[in-house]
């Protein structure tokens, strides 16, 4: 059976794209004017999928997901805006959206976002600890799951950076959290991981502690910065043989693009740090 999508988008022509482009994908598509059509959907009938405009005449995005939730807790979404704004990025992050597409997108990256989050196998229940614009604290349960979406919709708080050091902060935090969840928190959806977003004036620091009881370097032969010299792609073969996934990049990536990268003693909490001009003033 297929998947039943719900577009929520007051923009007629944005809202006929979308729908057409994801009926031809194979997926029942519901279209919905406002945030108030989209909800009177989710209160009479099941939607596996909730993708939806933030900025709407009436129930705006943000109203319509916590509505949602109460009526179908277990329905994905996905955010679709050109509001980048840290409250409309926290917000989603409050409503655990599974992603976050930036007006204007491509069809493209439509597809392979509903494809992805359809996918999944679970939806992680993120613990919000703190929500200001310059502090996101976070608990993330230890499900590889989680941490696409909360890499992407961290990434749109540094909008404002070239596209090159957005891309090079998500890949580090990316692949760090990737080890936290997997080698400090077994993979054991019970466990979390403690992860801060910090934005100064001319810095973003990233915190990651994971449940773990920490590692020494040169146990480390799953990961690239232990390759010796003439084997430069030695882990990988290793990482094979323990039936890991592909990667193994995170710190040595880190030494690479990253200003400063430090550990705590136990080596189960890490902090990263991107130096840059100066950062815009933002509200809590």
């Amino acid at each position: 059976m297929a998947n039943t999508l719900l577009i929520a988008e007051d923009d007629a022509t944005s809202r006929k794209k979308y729908s057409t482009f994801l009926a031809a994908e194979g997926y029942k598509v519901i279209e919905a004017v406002n945030g108030n059509a989209a909800l009177e959907v989710i209160e009479r009938e099941p939607v596996d999928l909730l993708l939806t405009d933030v900025v709407m005449q009436g129930m705006d995005g943000m109203e319509l997901l916590a509505c949602a939730r109460a009526a179908q807790p277990n329905m994905r979404a996905i955010v679709m805006t050109s509001q980048r704004t840290p409250s409309a990025i926290i917000g989603a992050l409050r409503n655990q959206v599974c992603d976050f597409l930036s007006k204007p997108f491509e069809l493209d990256a439509l597809r392979d976002s509903v494809q992805t989050v359809l996918e999944r196998t679970t939806m992680c229940k993120i613990e919000i600890i703190s929500a200001k614009a310059d502090w996101i604290e976070l608990r993330v349960p230890c499900d590889l799951n989680a941490v696409e979406p909360i890499q992407k919709v961290l990434s749109e708080m540094h909008g404002y950076l070239p596209k090159e050091t957005r891309e090079a902060i998500g890949s580090v935090f990316r692949e760090m959290l990737n080890n936290a969840i997997e080698h400090g928190g077994k993979l054991d959806p019970a466990k979390q991981v403690e992860v801060k977003y910090i934005k100064m004036k001319r810095a973003i620091l990233y915190s990651i502690k994971d449940p773990g009881e920490g590692f020494q370097l040169a146990e480390l032969q799953h990961a690239a910065i232990a390759n010796p010299d003439d084997d430069p792609f030695h882990h990988m073969e290793v990482r094979q043989e323990k039936g890991m996934r592909p990667g193994g990049f995170g710190i040595m990536l880190a030494a690479q693009v990253i200003d400063e990268l430090i550990y705590n003693e136990k080596h189960n909490e890490l902090i990263f740090v991107k130096y840059i001009d100066q950062c815009p003033e933002t509200a809590d």
